[in-house]
């Protein structure tokens, strides 16, 4: 198995299949080759920036994790996954892999208004990042029509765990970080790591053919509500709450961008055909852990 964007969920993944298939992670940090190592895990180097770096990934491996995140602003082409299409050509130089899984984004979405949303909704990303992951969805299934790959995509939306860095809302309720108000709030969605690697995983070996799913646990909550349910369970003060008029004076622009998305994502198809069963299916299963833990 080939990991490409090995960080946190990649080695989730990697720690779910430990000792069943033979390990390799794409690295461009030669300071990451050591920790690679002592997790049973072969570092190749490689840069999906430079794609001359990226031949000997040809016929490597079987099944392909794709987790890399897009590039960033300031190309040319700022609505393209140059990463993406690098990654792709060098996989297809020998024979492609059995299958390939490549985390997309719940954002392809753009905003549905509360609605409950299925993969089969039409795609309107609205921001350049989003647009980056469309860009890289269409990529991946033509790959997968292309070169006869199973190649399936999961809609991520929030990631959240305990030992995840800042992957609970914790930091955020002791800086008293504010939310909206009940009449201005967006419904978010959210996914416990450990499940999404579980979800990779599934989807490896009995995702279908460019087939696409919702990778999100079963919570219906709206932003502020999720808030307010951490701060009970951590015993903080529950965030202030601010009109979405005056929120810009108060929140970072990337905050804001996930406060202006409504949706309710639909997991029918990733526990119907992946046949996972989550292990947090809300997040109070997930955060409640953790505030046991530090009993």
């Amino acid at each position: 198995m080939l990991i490409v964007g090995c960080g946190d969920v990649g080695l989730r993944v990697a720690r779910a299949v430990q000792g069943r298939v033979r390990l390799i992670a794409l690295t461009s940090t030669q300071a990451r080759t050591g920790e690679l190592r002592q997790r049973g895990i072969t570092p190749l180097a490689g840069n999906l920036d430079q794609p001359g770096t990226l031949a000997r990934l040809a016929g490597l491996a079987t099944r392909v994790v794709h987790l890399a995140p897009p590039p960033g602003e300031g190309q040319a082409q700022w609505w393209r996954d140059t990463r993406t299409q690098n990654l792709l050509r060098a996989l297809r130089l020998r024979s492609a892999p059995a299958s390939l899984v490549y985390g997309s984004t719940s954002g392809v979405y753009g905003d549905c208004g509360g609605d409950k949303v299925q993969e089969s909704r039409p795609l309107q990303p609205r921001t350049p990042r989003a647009q980056r992951r469309a860009d890289a969805e269409r990529a991946v299934r033509h790959f997968g029509r292309a070169a006869g790959v199973r190649a399936s995509i999961l809609r991520i939306p929030g990631i959240y765990a305990p030992d995840r860095e800042g992957g609970t809302p914790r930091e955020r309720l002791h800086k008293g970080t504010p939310v909206l108000r009940a009449e201005d709030d967006v419904y978010t969605n959210h996914i416990h790591a450990d499940d999404l690697a579980r979800a990779v995983v599934a989807a490896l070996w009995r995702g279908a053919p460019q087939r696409t799913y919702n990778a999100n646990d079963d919570t219906e909550l709206k932003m502020g509500d999720y808030f307010d349910l951490a701060a009970q369970l951590y015993g903080l003060p529950r965030p202030p709450r601010v009109p979405r008029s005056t929120a810009q004076d108060d929140l970072p622009l990337m905050l804001l961008s996930f406060m202006s998305e409504s949706r309710r994502l639909d997991n029918k198809r990733l526990k119907r055909e992946l046949r996972l069963v989550l292990r947090y299916p809300h997040v109070r299963d997930g955060l409640a852990a953790e505030s046991s833990a530090r009993l």
